[in-house]
């Protein structure tokens, strides 16, 4: 996880500084700038320059990898013909890599910004958009970046919006950066959400041909473990330590159990990280829990005053001051600043479970009208807007990167066609998601924990009655 800014037009090279100054948390370890045609790793603190550009990339990093083969490279990277900046992680980088070297590039290719440079290099025969398109198609993962060839700029993001990317036009002034604070740090309003798997190509909203929640594909539906299994590793491959957000239920134990399994295999060490007020349910569910899956749990138990610290800084991030959002947001807050002090820069999290099993409880009306898959598909959608910008914002509050395994793209394609009675077995069923847990019973979890009810976050972990019975009485959020 990083931070990507960027602007075209008229500005000051003292304008990318201050964008990325305003979102440094996304990525604490280096920071580099690209201005007209100079590239440079700069100390934000000491750099200075009030000079004109027409075209400017910012990068800050968040380092991870650190292995042969593999490293964290400071950004923006570039060769003769393109430039680029990339916040993300591509899950098939070796895949890339070799691809890459196979069409005859002979440079030394170590991270994922440098095997998606070359890979849009390849295919861009004067096509920039087209070639974009292409290596869209190729890479597997969780991005968003910007690629400029010296005329033309595009910036894209993953299919199901997983990594942010906002931008602006003001004027002549054209703007984009992985939140929306550093676009009103140099002024810029009425700022956009670019959807998931489009791409904006000199201005222009270019749509995919397809998006996954359109797509209809047949499969298995045993499968989906595997899947499931495959998505995980993917996620954690060349990490020698992960957190899982963990609440007790099924989405995280399911991962936390699957995790357990590939890290007898490999050197990775899992801990448990949850959030709760003394004595709250979710977190009885995962002392229970961890104890059932052997894995060491570190707790944060939250007081009002916790809170009331938190509340500035959590909902400044989100740009929200709807207490749902914030008491989910202060969830994921304090479990990232936990994972974030042991060290650990990258958590899994059970995000995306509930849209496309059916978890929520509303999901029964759907269910009884038969349009539960329609319903499903539309919040798959529209996650991107509703809960991962505000995860995504409050874990890099901490510098921690979350990872989705349920929002793996191949996972998603199978899942969404699995039919309405799979996931919902009866307009009564007060458990739902009844394919889930039975795939995480069958794969081991113990009976109480993959059939716990589910319960939404902020009411699991007691914040929310905290938020409503005790701040908001002589706090306005808005204020933040």
């Amino acid at each position: 996880m990083c931070s990507i800014v960027g602007l075209k037009g008229n500005f000051k090279g003292n304008d990318i500084i201050r964008m990325l100054k305003v979102s440094k948390k996304r990525g604490p370890d280096a920071s580099g700038v690209f201005l007209d045609d100079i590239k440079l790793n700069i100390n934000l603190d000491e750099f200075d320059d009030d000079r004109d550009y027409e075209i400017g990339f910012g990068h800050n990093l968040l380092s991870i990898y650190d292995l042969n083969e593999r490293i964290s490279v400071p950004q923006p990277v570039a060769n003769d013909n393109l430039v680029l900046v990339f916040n993300g992680e591509l899950y098939n980088f070796k895949t890339i890599r070799n691809l890459v070297k196979k069409v005859g590039v002979e440079v030394d290719i170590t991270s994922d910004s440098e095997a998606l440079l070359w890979l849009i290099d390849f295919y861009n025969k004067g096509d920039l958009l087209r070639a974009v398109q292409m290596a869209n198609r190729l890479i597997d993962g969780d991005y968003a970046y910007a690629v400029f060839d010296g005329e033309n700029l595009a910036i894209t993001r993953d299919p199901l919006g997983v990594k942010p990317l906002f931008y602006s036009k003001n004027g002549e002034l054209f703007g984009f950066a992985s939140t929306r604070h550093c676009l009103r740090e140099v002024g810029l309003g009425d700022i956009e959400t670019l959807k998931p798997e489009h791409i904006l190509y000199n201005g222009d909203d270019i749509s995919p041909t397809q998006a996954v929640y359109e797509k209809v594909f047949e499969g298995e539906v045993n499968k989906i473990d595997k899947l499931l299994k495959l998505s995980v590793s993917k996620r954690i491959d060349g990490l020698d330590s992960v957190g899982v957000i963990f609440s007790g239920g099924v989405d995280s134990s399911y991962l936390a159990l699957l995790l357990k399994e590939i890290s007898q295999n490999i050197a990775l060490k899992v801990t448990l990280y949850a959030v709760g007020v003394e004595g709250s349910k979710d977190l009885e569910a995962a002392i229970k829990a961890s104890k059932s899956l052997n894995l060491p749990l570190k707790i944060c138990e939250v007081t009002e005053e916790m809170i009331r610290e938190a509340l500035p800084s959590v909902v400044h991030a989100i740009g929200d001051d709807n207490l749902m959002k914030v008491g989910v947001g202060l969830t994921t807050y304090f479990a990232t600043q936990m994972v974030a002090r042991d060290g650990i820069k990258v958590a899994i999290s059970g995000q995306g479970a509930d849209e496309l099993f059916g978890g929520y409880k509303r999901y029964l009306k759907s269910f009884v009208e038969d349009n539960l898959n329609y319903e499903l598909r539309e919040d798959i959608s529209n996650m991107y807007h509703v809960n991962l910008e505000r995860d995504d914002a409050c874990s890099m509050l901490n510098s921690v990167e979350l990872r989705l395994p349920f929002l793996d793209k191949a996972l998603v394609e199978l899942v969404l066609n699995i039919p309405d009675n799979k996931k919902i077995v009866s307009m009564h069923d007060d458990m739902r998601k009844s394919f889930l847990r039975k795939l995480a019973f069958e794969e081991g979890l113990d009976y109480d924990i993959a059939y716990r009810p589910k319960k939404a976050a902020q009411y699991g972990t007691g914040i929310d009655k905290i938020l409503r019975k005790k701040i908001i009485k002589d706090t306005d959020l808005s204020e933040f």
